[in-house]
């Protein structure tokens, strides 16, 4: 099997961090898909998109002069290359923090309970934004 740059595989995801996922080639090779190279949109969690041992396909879209084999999804899935594209399988994402309503409903038709809560995790929200920004100001900057 020809490993050149352009040629298309099928692989095994065998390892995700937080910057990409290490796949598995043909003939014991193995290859990484940098997280801006999984999906056309953006990706801030890669493992939405990829769990380990999952089978991809991947194209080549370089070798380094290292060895190093740099993979990607999105454009082993471009149109014109075969059958139509396929979206790589995206997991259900985890609830994180207070969650929001979808989109604003009418305040004349909610509860006091409902504005209440949407009140709070606005305020939580811009709470912990102010308490981020304070702590990045002056987190290197630490007094002895």
């Amino acid at each position: 099997m020809d490993l050149a740059v352009g040629a298309i595989f099928e692989g095994k995801v065998t390892g995700i961090t937080k910057f990409g996922a290490f796949v598995a080639l043909p003939e014991g090779k193995s290859g990484m898909v940098h997280i801006s190279e999984v999906a056309s949109s953006f990706v801030s969690d890669i493992k939405d998109f990829l769990t380990e041992g999952q089978s991809v396909k991947v194209k080549v879209i370089g070798i380094d002069q290292a060895g190093r084999i740099n993979l990607s999804i999105k454009k082993a899935q471009q149109p014109g290359e075969g059958s139509a594209p396929a979206q790589p399988q995206r997991r259900p994402s985890r609830p994180r923090g207070p969650q929001r309503p979808a989109q604003p409903r009418d305040p004349s038709t909610m509860t006091f309970e409902d504005k209440l809560k949407m009140f709070m995790a606005d305020s939580e929200s811009r709470m912990a934004d102010i308490k981020h920004n304070n702590d990045r100001k002056s987190g290197s900057r630490r007094r002895r």
